[in-house]
């Protein structure tokens, strides 16, 4: 932990979410074995876009809520398939996917570009906290370059994925219920970066590494 020596990583997680700034969360080794950069949507500029493709370099996506799914009408991806390959679709770390819609908020141009995702991202953050009253429809289009994901509804007593924990963190900074996720790969390996690495990158980047068991251990 890089944040204070005076708090734990959990309370420094916390706090570091609550100010807008990115947290790296490792899962957990018998899960993905990932450690995902993870912002509050709201706060995501291009910047942050930039850093999340070039540092972590997975997959950026915006974790909601199921509750704000549900205002927004966003269902699983996988029950929207009516093919082949949507069938038998088992997940060696997990009992589903989360995916939900890919959306672009309908004032970018490609969508792509760090801009337009920040946009895109940023605005469902602020959307997020009062779901019930946004016409997602009118401020967004699909398909686009930023993938939803949806969370579990009873979140960490249902499923323990990047998804649900940083919905979980969001909820304990008091911020609106939109995450945004992104795995962290190794260049020379290609596979996931070691938690040993993404602790020393928290470190020399002045950021918070917090273990999922342990965002686990006190939200749950």
């Amino acid at each position: 932990m890089s944040k204070s020596s005076e708090l734990t990583a959990v309370d420094a997680a916390v706090e570091a979410f609550r100010r807008g700034e990115p947290v790296l969360i490792h899962d957990a080794a018998d899960r993905e074995g990932e450690t995902d950069i993870v912002y509050p949507a709201h706060a995501v500029d291009a910047p942050a876009v930039a850093r999340l493709r070039n540092d972590a370099g997975g997959l950026v996506c915006v974790a909601l809520s199921d509750a704000v799914a549900d205002a927004w009408d966003l269902p699983f991806v996988q029950e929207t398939m009516d093919h082949p390959l949507s069938a038998d679709h088992e997940l060696a770390y997990d009992e589903r996917s989360s995916f939900s819609l890919t959306v672009n908020h309908r004032d970018t141009f490609t969508g792509i570009t760090d801009v337009d995702r920040a946009l895109t991202i940023s605005r469902i953050g602020e959307l997020a906290a009062d779901a019930a009253t946004v016409d997602f429809a009118a401020e967004f289009r699909a398909p686009g370059h930023v993938h939803l994901l949806r969370a579990a509804p009873e979140l960490l007593a249902d499923r323990e994925g990047h998804t649900e924990l940083g919905i979980a963190l969001a909820d304990a900074a008091d911020l609106p219920p939109a995450a945004v996720v992104c795995e962290m790969l190794d260049d020379e390996s290609g596979q996931a970066l070691l938690p040993a690495d993404a602790r020393a990158y928290a470190d020399r980047n002045g950021l918070v590494y917090v273990e999922g068991a342990d965002l686990l251990a006190q939200f749950r």
